[in-house]
Formats: C-alpha cells, structure tokens, sequence
C-alpha cells in the first residue's frame, strides 16, 4: 500500500494504523509517528493520517502524496 503515489487510494490511507512508519520516495527520509516531525512542531504520537494537508517532507520538501507505507 501505498501513500497517495496514485496507486493507493484515500481510503487506504484512513486503515493506516496510527504508529505506521511512512517513507519519502524522493529522499527516503521516514516520518515515525513516535516522534513528530519537530521541524514543523508536529509533536510526538501524530499519526500520519493526521498531519495538515500542507505538511511536507523536511529533509526535501517533497509532499505528502510522495510517502510509501514502511513494509
């Protein structure tokens, strides 16, 4: 499954459990919910799902339509 690279769909994205591990397919930095993105003050235990819309990588500015599900 993917996150939102077109081969996912919005509704796989809402099944995402909220401690799931979630990479950049540009730069291949991961989000772990556990700890936040501190960068965009997103605090600690915020669940990929819940990021804000314009939310974007911090290593490489890519969006979030750019995450892969860690497997």
């Amino acid at each position: 499954m993917s996150a939102g690279t077109g081969s996912g769909s919005a509704g796989e994205l809402a099944v995402l459990p909220d401690d799931a591990q979630l990479e950049c397919g540009v730069c291949w930095w991961v989000y772990d919910p556990s700890l936040g993105d501190p960068f965009a003050q997103v605090a600690p235990g915020t669940p990929f799902t819940a990021l804000p819309a314009h939310w974007h990588c911090p290593n490489c500015d890519a969006p979030k339509a750019r995450f892969l599900l860690v497997g």
